[in-house]
C-alpha cells in the first residue's frame, strides 16, 4: 500500500484554498446518482488534484506557447499540449469536438 506523500498535509492545513469547495462537492455529487454524502476532506483533496492539473497543463501550454515565440496561450496551445501528452487523452475528444 503507498504512503501518503507530500500533498499529505493539505487536509489538515486549514488555509483558503484558491477552488471553491463548494462548487467541487455539487460537482462531485452531480457525477453519479448514488453519491448521497461526501467528508469533509475530500473536496479539499479533489481542490489540489484539481490545482495540480491546472498548473500541470498551463505550463505545457505555455511550451507550446513558446515554441511558437509567444508569451500568450491560446486555445490551439491548450489542445496541442493535450494531444502532445498521453496522460491527458481522455480530453482529446473534448478538443477535438471543439475545432
Amino acid at each position: 500500500m503507498r504512503k501518503a506523500g507530500a500533498y499529505s498535509g493539505i487536509i489538515c492545513s486549514g488555509g483558503k484554498h484558491s477552488l471553491p469547495l463548494a462548487r467541487i462537492k455539487k460537482i462531485m455529487k452531480k457525477s453519479n446518482d448514488e453519491v448521497m454524502m461526501i467528508s469533509g476532506e475530500a473536496p479539499i483533496v479533489f481542490a489540489k488534484a484539481c490545482e495540480l492539473f491546472i498548473e500541470d497543463l498551463t505550463k505545457r501550454s505555455f511550451l507550446k506557447a513558446s515554441e511558437a515565440k509567444r508569451r500568450t496561450i491560446s486555445k490551439q496551445d491548450v489542445t496541442s499540449a493535450i494531444m502532445a501528452t498521453d496522460v491527458f487523452d481522455f480530453l482529446i475528444t473534448l478538443v477535438s469536438h471543439s475545432n
